[in-house]
């Protein structure tokens, strides 16, 4: 085993789920299940490396954002407009195993009601409809299908919680790395000189 590198790639891999994390509380995302299901492994065979980095299902796309489906049909009342991710390569329905529209509505409610988010009352005032000041209690499913709807349209935008870490990462610790293989090699060279002078 390579000890130098090994130990090299588990500081990387520990830089880079710090990282994340910071990222996920700076954009006021750290307190869930995506915060606390972030973590690396690190195999080894026959001195090749591999870290692989893991988070719940959804992760990748809070990370690289979601294209929106139709952007023109974002309620005029939202206050996101417009195309949120346009680079992104995922669309609603690409890929997560819980991404039901009735799994993902559910999870807007709970929020909603988490938040206690709440409609605005309206009155009929000289054939117009008026606010009155004031918030109706419950209607989670209305309050669930008009924002689920305006973000099925619009999109999510990418954070690169994940991303910016990981590159960042890369940068630090490529040449870290470098000279850790380097001097594990120099080990193992002494190490076999020293054996072969033994067996003299």
């Amino acid at each position: 085993m390579l000890k130098q590198l090994s130990a090299e790639f588990r500081k990387f891999g520990s830089y880079v789920i710090q990282g994340a994390r910071a990222e996920l509380t700076k954009e006021k995302k750290g307190n869930g299940e995506l915060f606390n299901s972030l973590y690396y492994e690190l195999s080894e065979s026959n001195n090749i490396y591999d870290i692989s980095f893991y988070g719940i299902d959804y992760a990748t796309f809070v990370d690289k954002g979601v294209k929106g489906n139709d952007p023109s049909k974002v309620s005029p009342n939202a206050i996101l407009k417009g195309q949120q991710a346009p680079r992104s390569p995922y669309r609603f329905g690409s890929g997560s195993s819980s991404g039901t529209w009735d799994a993902f509505q559910g999870k807007i409610r709970a929020w909603a009601k988490q938040k206690n988010i709440r409609l605005r009352k309206y009155k009929t005032v000289n054939g117009e409809r008026v606010p009155t000041g004031k918030f109706e209690k419950g209607n989670y499913d209305s309050i669930a299908y008009i924002i689920s709807k305006n973000i099925f349209n619009r999109g999510i935008a990418p954070t690169m919680f994940f991303t910016k870490p990981f590159l960042k990462g890369m940068e630090i610790y490529t040449p870290l790395l470098e000279t850790a293989f380097a001097k594990d090699v120099e080990e193992l060279i002494e190490l076999n000189i020293a054996l072969q002078n033994k067996k003299k």
